[in-house]
């Protein structure tokens, strides 16, 4: 039970990696505080039904007035803050040329500008406390470029840049911020962009070392290490790649997959 009675702040906690997040640190002793667009009801269920504790809160992230009025009722409910683990984002899926400004804003606001916020919000008291951790999901698209992901792309490049700053500033103080980096992840995300028509599975299979996509609790086992200082508490600033070895790849596609 490394959570043991610890408090964990996930956003985007309703679907995909945030959900299997919140489920895998409330079994690990954490309670859990759970922010979404959507109700987290039935996250916030699944979890208390395990006999965990947690608590959601529907709210835009996007909104400076809505991360206050959050922490404070975390504050309230929970009365600390342990980890902080900033899920919550949007992907675009549009030639650069094509990108309106707004629709590239508001991709920033989410992905980019809402985590900030929300590690200055919740960071605020970890430092009181001289102790916390901070996980950002980041992706392998904040590593390399991908076409016809401007807005995604930088988002998650600034968000990379964000983490290594913010461990610079805090590590000092005790708190430690990393990344997770992830590759593709079969997710509802995943569903709505392949809908587009942009890409396959097998244009994903086929780029990736171990031939498959990751799955929620790979990445969500990541973040559980990166939260525990017992298991990474002298690891800080690190982007971690999750990609089932894509970023180390530099073959050709015949050549990957020859080695199958």
């Amino acid at each position: 039970m490394s959570g043991n009675g610890r408090v964990a702040v996930v956003t985007g906690g309703t679907q995909g990696i945030g959900r299997k997040t919140a489920e895998t640190l409330a079994t690990r002793g954490y309670r859990v505080a759970i922010i979404d667009l959507r109700d987290p009801a039935e996250t916030v269920r699944t979890i208390e039904d395990h006999g965990c504790d947690a608590m959601g809160y529907t709210g835009n992230i996007a909104q400076e007035s809505v991360i206050e009025h959050f922490a404070e009722q975390v504050f309230h409910r929970l009365g600390r803050a342990d980890v902080l683990v900033n899920n919550a984002g949007i992907s675009l899926i549009s030639p650069a040329e094509d990108t309106a400004a707004a629709e590239f804003r508001r991709v920033l606001e989410v992905n980019l500008v809402a985590p900030f916020l929300l590690a200055k919000t919740f960071g605020a008291r970890m430092l009181e406390a001289r102790s916390g951790s901070i996980i950002n999901v980041a992706s392998v698209a904040g590593l390399f470029g991908i076409a016809d992901r401007a807005a995604y792309n930088a988002s998650k490049h600034g968000l990379i840049g964000l983490t290594r700053t913010l461990a610079a500033e805090w590590g000092g103080r005790g708190i430690r911020v990393n990344a997770v980096c992830p590759g593709w992840v079969k997710t509802e995300m995943d569903h709505a962009d392949q809908a587009s028509g942009s890409y396959t599975d097998a244009d994903i299979v086929g780029r990736v070392p171990m031939a498959r996509f990751a799955y929620p609790g790979d990445i969500a086992q990541a973040i559980a290490f990166l939260a525990d200082d017992e298991q990474s508490g002298f690891i800080n600033g690190h982007a971690l790649s999750i990609d089932g070895g894509w970023a180390a790849d530099g073959s050709w596609e015949s050549l990957r997959l020859g080695k199958r």
